[in-house]
Parts: structure tokens; sequence; C-alpha cells
């Protein structure tokens, strides 16, 4: 009897991760092994596939050379100066995106049922519109001297307005900036979740114990949606590093003055395509990512770990 439900349990197993097994293997684990292949590939392998292989080139077929193409990533400069313009900008957009999301998230739980369903459909609209139409909007937002900032902030003010997209001092935060304007109002939905979720009842016990706000927050709140806030994390490091159309669209694909607002991303599009240095080199930018590939798992695993040992698992 026992053997007979162990069997029924695995098949159920099987049929149930079977489907999500396939997809992972087919959409994830084969790219990554081409991907491999190709890091360590001649980049005249892709010239000639696309025909556009220079008359000066030597005849290849795509031989291997090994680590060539991860040696030459290790020594470009603006390879490092945009994974440091990445690492900025996740950590910008991490630090201040889930305190503001934790604030406005206690702040609602509070209002009447009405009244928080429409603030948070308001916070929300930036994070359910399209990367590129909210870049274009955040775009006319800093403008030259005609942009929103510089009209109704800095002009009133008889200050001088601001290239806020020309001046190098100010291209990482304006990008961080639109960041934490999107997904804080997706980031409030799940602490607010969180926080309806915690029982009524410690909150009566502590407003009859007379906690104030901080205390609340620290004995209450906090390890309530503890689970959220390294979600919301998780989510955000994984976004910051992938983040590309809005950048695009601010910048143009170039990084800006200087490269200040040069993500890794965008500079893995102009390695790859003519539209970025048109080198066409994807091999290379092929490499790039696999070499920020175990800086991102481990990173994102030390902080399950970290979790993981707070909870005493």
């Amino acid at each position: 009897m026992v053997s007979r439900r162990l069997s029924i349990s695995s098949n159920s197993l099987i049929v149930l991760l079977g489907p999500f097994v396939g997809f992972w293997l087919f959409f994830w684990m084969m790219p990554l092994i081409f991907g491999v292949d190709l890091s360590m590939r001649s980049d005249l392998l892709v010239e000639k596939s696309l025909k556009v292989r220079s008359v000066h080139a030597e005849v290849s077929d795509g031989a291997y050379v090994g680590f060539d193409n991860y040696r030459k990533a290790y020594r470009d400069e603006k390879f490092w100066r945009s994974l440091k313009n990445s690492i900025q900008y996740v950590l910008g957009t991490v630090l201040l995106t889930l305190p503001l999301a934790l604030a406005l998230a206690i702040r609602l739980i509070g209002l009447p049922r009405k009244a928080q369903g429409l603030l948070l459909f308001l916070l929300m609209i930036p994070g359910l519109a399209m990367p590129s139409v909210l870049s274009t909007l955040f775009y006319l937002f800093f403008h030259g001297r005609e942009g929103f900032l510089n009209q109704y902030l800095i002009l009133p003010l008889g200050l001088e307005p601001v290239n806020w997209m020309m001046d190098p001092s100010f291209i990482m935060p304006c990008m961080i900036f639109q960041s934490v304007w999107r997904w804080t109002g997706l980031v409030t939905l799940f602490f607010l979740c969180g926080l309806e979720g915690i029982p009524r009842w410690q909150l009566e016990v502590a407003k009859m114990e007379g906690l104030g706000g901080w205390s609340k927050l620290r004995i209450l709140w906090m390890p309530g949606i503890g689970h959220l806030i390294l979600f919301a994390a998780i989510f955000l490091t994984v976004d910051g590093f992938a983040s590309f159309s809005g950048a695009y669209v601010l910048l143009g694909g170039s990084g800006g003055i200087l490269d200040s607002g040069l993500l890794f991303v965008t500079y893995l599009y102009q390695v790859a395509f003519p539209g970025g240095s048109g080198r066409f080199d994807f091999p290379t930018a092929t490499a790039m990512s696999l070499m920020v590939m175990p800086f991102l798992a481990t990173l994102l695993y030390g902080i399950l770990r970290i979790r993981r040992h707070r909870l005493g698992k």
C-alpha cells in the first residue's frame, strides 16, 4: 500500500514538473550551452553568416579561440565601467525603492478601502506602462530648459537651468530616479499585501502596549513582511542588471557623456549589434554576459543564505 502511494506520488510529481523542466531545458539550458560555445569562437563566424565580413578579414569558419574573448572582455575598460555603473544603478534603486515603498504601504494600510485602491492604482501606473513610453515621458521631464524640473522648480528659485541629461553628474541620478518612479508602486503593492496578512490581534496587542511607530516597524511589520522585502530586493536587482529600454530611450544607446549612464546591457548591445558600435562581435558580448552571470548568481545565493540563516533554517 505504501509503495503504491509512493508510485502515485512520483507519477504526479513527474506530471507536474515535467512541462516546467522541459521548458527550462529548452529555453534556458540550451541557449546557455550554445552561448558558452559561441563565446569561445572567432567573431568572424558571425560576420560570415551575416555577409558583412571585411575584405581584409582572414578566411575563417568560426574556429575555436579558447578564452581569447574572455581575455578581450577582461581588458575592456568600458566593460568594467558599464558593470560599475550597473552596480551603482541597482544599489541606488534598491536602497531608495524599498524604504519608500514600505513607508507608503504603512500609510496606505490605515486608509479606507476605496481611497487605498485609488492611490495604489495611481502609484502603479508607471510600472504598468511600457518602459519605452515611460522613458519618453521621463525624458520630457528632464529635457533641457523646457523640461518640467527646470520650468517649475529650478527657474522659479532664480537658479540657472540644469541640463540634466547632458551633465555627467546628473545622468546616473536621473536614471535611478526613473527606476524608483517605475517600481515603487508595484513594490508598495507587495508590501501592502504582506501587511494585510499580519493578524489583527497582533495590531491590537501593539496598540494596548502603546508601541510607537518605530517599535511597530521593528517588532511587528518588518518580521511580518521580511520575505517580501527579500523578494522585492531580488526582483529589483535582476531587473536593474537586465535594464535596457529605459537607458536606451534616455541616452540613445550611447551611455551618455563620458559613459556616465552606460549600463551593462547597453554596452553588450554596443558590442554585439551595428546599431551600437557596429562591431558585430557576438562572441565577446556573450563572453561578457557569462562573466557576469556567476557574480549575480553568487550575490543572489548570498542574499538567500543570509535570509535562511536569520530564520534559523
